[in-house]
C-alpha cells in the first residue's frame, strides 16, 4: 500500500498537517478510543492477514456495509448513529436504529402494547403511534411509503401529515419535545449496549 500512488494510506499514518484535507477521524475512531493509539491500531489492522472468510466475502458481487460480529456492528451503529445524517457517509441509513428497537422503546415509554402502535381511530389521537412514525422518519430516514407499509397506513400523504403535525406540536409543546428527546437518548443507549 505504501507504493500505490492513489491510496490515502500514507495520510492515515501521518500527523503531518498536509494531510488535514483527509477526513480520517471516523475510521480511526472505530479502531481505538484513545487518540494516541489510533495510528498504531490502524497500522495493526492494515497488516493483518486476510482470513478465508474475508477473502470469500470480497469475491462476491455485493459486499456488506459492515464486517464483524453482531456486537461490533451494534457498537458501530450506536457510536456513529448521531453522525448518520452526514452526507459523507453513504451507508448512513445502515447506522440508524432498527424499527423493532424504535417501536419497543416507544411502546415501553407510553406503556402500551406494541400492537397499539398500528391502530388509529378517527377523532381519537394516538400519540405513541405518531411519535413512532415521526421517529421512523427522523431517525431512520425511512421513505413515507415505507413507513406507511410498516404501520398499516395506505397513503403516504397520511404519513407526511402525521410527521408534519408532530413537528408543529413539538415546536409548541416542550414536554412532548422532551419526551421525544428522551426516547432518542434511550434508543442511542440501547444501540450502544447491544
Amino acid at each position: 500500500m505504501d507504493d500505490y500512488p492513489w491510496t490515502s494510506h500514507k495520510g492515515y499514518l501521518s500527523r503531518n498537517p498536509r494531510w488535514k484535507w483527509l477526513y480520517k477521524d471516523i475510521v480511526l475512531e472505530m479502531l481505538a478510543a484513545n487518540p494516541s493509539e489510533r495510528i498504531k491500531a490502524y497500522r495493526k489492522f492494515v497488516v493483518r492477514e486476510d482470513g478465508k472468510e474475508l477473502t470469500q466475502l470480497f469475491s462476491q458481487k455485493r459486499w456488506p456495509v459492515f464486517l464483524g460480529s453482531e456486537k461490533f456492528i451494534a457498537g458501530v451503529k450506536g457510536k456513529f448513529f448521531s453522525k448518520k445524517a452526514d452526507s459523507e457517509i453513504p451507508q448512513r441509513k445502515d447506522l440508524a436504529p432498527d424499527l423493532d428497537l424504535l417501536m419497543e422503546v416507544i411502546s415501553r415509554g407510553y406503556q402500551v402494547k406494541r400492537k397499539d402502535l398500528f391502530y388509529s381511530r378517527r377523532g381519537h389521537g394516538n400519540e405513541a403511534r405518531n411519535v413512532a412514525i415521526y421517529l421512523a422518519r427522523r431517525l431512520r430516514g425511512d421513505r413515507l411509503k415505507e413507513i406507511g407499509e410498516s404501520f398499516g397506513i395506505g397513503s403516504y400523504s397520511t404519513v407526511s401529515s402525521i410527521v408534519e403535525r408532530m413537528k408543529v406540536r413539538m415546536g409548541r409543546d416542550e414536554s412532548l419535545r422532551k419526551k421525544v428527546d428522551h426516547f432518542i437518548a434511550i434508543i442511542h443507549m440501547s444501540q450502544e449496549q447491544t
